[in-house]
């Protein structure tokens, strides 16, 4: 009878979901050799080839879709288990594991982490930046900063605030160009389009219709586009999440609505007292924080 490791099942489980060794690696904080040799490893042991590598991707064999159903139900019970012993936790300290888009890790999260590490030393604070979805139930992450309209119905938390959108610009483009006060301002002036995603946004689907407005460069990252409106490339519809000391905001255009900033976590974490804490400490942070406040 083959006897199999958790260990070797994890990395093949991870490997199966990702479809690509090194993100695989990357997720189980191992390298690439590593994964690569445990995988060999353990396909040796089973006696059986458990992926097809095809055009650089690891697509699972018959044998592996059997063994993948198998690891599936294996994890979930894992999960569950490792949940409601971390659930039953009422210590303060411990790691919190926060993740938030790159807007809010960059220009809020340092001091606020800055306070509460001074405020609560025993807790330490690992910060993933991402913008996409974390499977929370796995423990990628404790905490979630997201801007959604609606949160995931698997998570439980709360509207934070609502953030406005601005017309930002360089002051060296204001020199050249002058200030708009309101959208009828706006005739003549460059504005940074939008590409890939952001051009289903209401805002810059608006800026885009308009034929008196130019617009020379475009981006699909809302980071990028503060970063070209400071160097001078033109205006720049930003939510005031990304308003930053070298840009001046011109005005809200109301037509580009309103972001929710959400904090959610997982149910089953609700009782963990330093999920809590840093839940409590962040929300009043945004709450009351002026740059903010449009």
């Amino acid at each position: 009878m083959v006897q199999m490791d958790w260990n070797d099942l994890k990395i093949f489980y991870t490997v199966a979901e990702q479809r690509n060794l090194t993100t695989a690696a990357d997720v189980l904080g191992m390298s690439h050799t590593t994964v690569f040799r445990r995988l060999k490893a353990f396909e040796s042991s089973i006696g059986s080839r458990l992926f097809d590598r095809i055009q650089g991707r690891y697509e699972l064999t018959e044998t592996g879709l059997r063994l993948l159903g198998k690891v599936r139900i294996m994890s979930g019970i894992v999960e569950d288990a490792a949940r409601e012993i971390v659930g039953d936790d009422r210590t303060p300290g411990g790691t919190v594991i926060v993740t938030a888009p790159s807007s809010f890790a960059q220009h809020f999260l340092p001091s606020f982490l800055l306070e509460l590490s001074t405020l609560y030393p025993e807790i330490a604070v690992t910060l993933l930046v991402t913008n996409d979805e974390l499977n929370m139930s796995t423990r990628q992450a404790d905490v979630a900063l997201r801007v959604t309209k609606s949160p995931p119905d698997h998570l439980v938390g709360r509207k934070l605030m609502s953030i406005r959108w601005g017309m930002y610009g360089a002051p060296s483009y204001f020199e050249r160009h002058g200030k708009p006060e309101s959208s009828q301002d706006l005739t003549g002036h460059t504005f940074i389009g939008a590409s890939g995603r952001l051009t289903t946004l209401e805002g810059y689907t608006w800026l885009e219709r308009q034929n008196d407005l130019l617009s020379r460069t475009h981006t699909d990252d809302l980071t990028t586009m503060s970063s070209l409106a400071a160097a001078g490339h033109g205006l720049a519809l930003l939510p005031d999440d990304l308003s930053r000391d070298d840009l001046e905001r011109c005005f809200t255009l109301e037509l580009a609505g309103k972001n929710s900033l959400w904090i959610l976590t997982h149910p089953d974490l609700r009782r963990v007292e330093r999920i809590n804490i840093v839940m409590r400490f962040l929300g009043e942070k945004f709450k009351t924080e002026l740059r903010l406040q449009r």
